[in-house]
């Protein structure tokens, strides 16, 4: 039994290695990590877990799977780093044996370590897996459901084409209940671009397809179903219509500043999943000699391009968006030097050339990062136009020069990678680049991460830190963010407090009786009418601000007592009267 499951075993083993240290090494970076640990937080102090909130009040942006989740994550691990960027690591190990599953019963166990090894061993992929972002779970959800629906159209036995439909169903609800109906529309639209490149040809059974639907709509009712009949329609609205404004572009595009050029994800694609971008086009050349079982070829070639079309049509364009085509560019790669391992098809040189340049530019470009940092007053400072990232550069961090050995490593790595690649070595190269990969992840974590962020956030969540337990409101001012939150560990408002009633007066005069009913303006309105009351109010506790350097100045703020300035931020306090 042991002998039987010993690729597993090894499989857990390696993710465990690979995915687990330093995964708590750097704080959680804003906005989507702190965002998503927060609302999990919230439902652990509040008790409400089927709507999530922030600064505990509705945030219906996502359901909360995800966030069930993390809060049992934290809840043996504490509300931290490591806590809240376990489940993934967990779910990069269940997506390595679901891949090595596949490629195994599709092809060969060779296949599918090839399969496994190249998917740990691609930059995103790879980072996704170490991180606190709800997409790594979302996709795994998807992909398990497409596999099954993939196993219900190819299977003849009619009894066995139904259990498939019936998982594919259950998978599609709980990615639903996990990041919302775009994982619908995914399937959806895979399906139906597979069925027209097929000439229209029937794909499945009336009976088969009303099972899957079924069950979807069963597995999602866990959610949707229970907190309508519970709280009525509202919460459910909003988180709708919120969906559709971030797909069409009228909420999270221009507002959120997430617009891109419609290229976006091809560029985030190829420079991004570094190896596998450049290792699939020869699977777009070649592979001809494979046999294609269950048409899987077929059906990851289309679902890597309307993932990647659909998201580059959708105005909001966030990095995470396509990594739904992670998965299907992954089997690609795999698809092809599985051919080249079995002498089926000709390593392309030119393949070879493309990733030994890439990877040497990554390499050199990880070896710059310290050096640049020692020499910032004559490299970058002259050079940079925002005044912010001037003086978050500002901050005082340590290089000393051996951090460059992470880019240097990792280069030879590359070179080694590359001269096995010459040689036709396929295990060996894939062997070798997911160690130089793992290597560089796991050391940018440690040694990297730590300092570059000293310059992006860490002077306002030290700050922060500061204010946990304190009887005080905190405010960041010309800035989204959510870290106060987290870092401070706010908690809901007594109902003694002025804000409170104040908050209460606010909803009043805009003829609203809860928060949950403002709308855009209003609640844009709400907000500001809040913070004009927090910087002149008759406030009954002290407040602190926090804002970009930026926007400081003296004058501005004659009623406040600055308390910090690092980097590029500056924190203010305002005394009750």
């Amino acid at each position: 039994m042991i002998a039987k499951y010993n690729k597993q075993f090894l499989i857990v083993a390696l993710g465990a290695l690979i995915l687990l240290p330093f995964l708590g090494g750097v704080h959680l970076f804003d906005w989507d990590e702190i965002n998503f640990a927060e609302s999990s937080r919230e439902m652990m102090i509040t008790g409400n877990y089927f709507q999530n909130q922030i600064n505990f009040e509705p945030f219906w942006e996502k359901p909360p799977l995800f966030f069930w989740i993390q809060s049992i994550s934290m809840s043996v691990f504490g509300q931290n780093e490591f806590g809240a960027r376990f489940p993934n690591a967990i779910v990069g190990i269940i997506t390595l044996l679901l891949i090595f599953s596949i490629g195994k019963k599709l092809y060969h166990e060779r296949f599918g370590l090839i399969w496994v090894l190249l998917y740990i061993g691609s930059i995103l992929p790879h980072l996704y897996m170490r991180s606190g972002i709800i997409d790594p779970t979302f996709n795994l959800f998807i992909f398990t459901a497409i596999y099954y629906l993939i196993r219900t159209v190819e299977e003849t036995n009619h009894n066995i084409a139904k259990n498939h439909a019936a998982l594919s169903g259950f998978f599609i609800g709980l990615a639903i209940i996990t990041k919302g109906p775009v994982a619908l529309l995914i399937l959806i639209l895979t399906t139906v671009a597979f069925w027209a490149l097929n000439r229209f040809k029937p794909i499945a059974s009336i009976k088969s397809l009303f099972l899957f639907a079924l069950v979807a709509f069963l597995t999602s009712f866990l959610w949707f179903g229970y907190e309508t009949i519970k709280n009525g329609p509202w919460f459910l609205g909003e988180f709708l219509a919120y969906q559709i404004e971030l797909l069409l572009g009228t909420e999270g595009g221009a507002a959120a500043g997430h617009q891109q050029p419609f290229y976006y994800h091809f560029v985030v694609i190829l420079l991004g999943c570094f190896p596998i971008s450049l290792l699939a086009l020869g699977n777009l050349f070649g592979s001809k000699y494979l046999e294609d079982k269950l048409n899987f070829r077929g059906w990851m070639t289309t679902l890597f391009w309307i993932v990647l079309v659909l998201f580059s049509l959708v105005s909001t364009k966030i990095i995470h968006y396509s990594s739904m085509a992670y998965l299907p560019l992954s089997f690609m790669a795999a698809y092809y030097l599985y051919q080249v391992d079995r002498g089926k098809e000709k390593m392309s040189k030119w393949i070879i050339w493309f990733i030994t340049i890439m990877g040497l530019l990554f390499s050199i470009a990880i070896a710059l990062i310290p050096l640049a940092a020692m020499n910032k007053d004559t490299w970058l400072i002259p050079s940079i136009k925002d005044q912010f990232i001037v003086d978050g550069l500002a901050t005082e961090v340590v290089w000393s020069g051996y951090e460059m050995g992470v880019g240097v490593i990792f280069g030879l790595f590359v070179i080694m990678a590359i001269r096995q690649l010459f040689r036709k070595k396929i295990i060996r190269f894939v062997v070798t680049n997911a160690i130089g990969v793992s290597f560089m992840m796991i050391a940018s974590n440690a040694i990297l991460l730590p300092k570059i962020e000293a310059y992006v956030q860490r002077p306002a969540i030290d700050f922060y830190k500061t204010l946990k337990d304190k009887d005080a409101y905190i405010w960041p001012l010309h800035h989204k963010s959510y870290a106060h939150y987290f870092y401070a560990k706010t908690q809901p408002l007594d109902s003694t407090a002025a804000l409170y009633t104040h908050k209460k007066q606010v909803l009043r005069n805009l003829g609203y009786d809860k928060i949950s009913e403002l709308k855009n303006e209003n609640r844009l309105t709400y907000q500001m009418n809040i913070q004009n009351w927090l910087m002149e109010g008759p406030i009954d506790k002290p407040v602190y601000f926090v804002m970009k350097s930026t926007f400081y100045t003296q004058e501005k703020f004659n009623n406040c007592q600055k308390v910090m300035q690092k980097g590029g931020f500056v924190a203010l306090k305002r005394n009750p009267d």
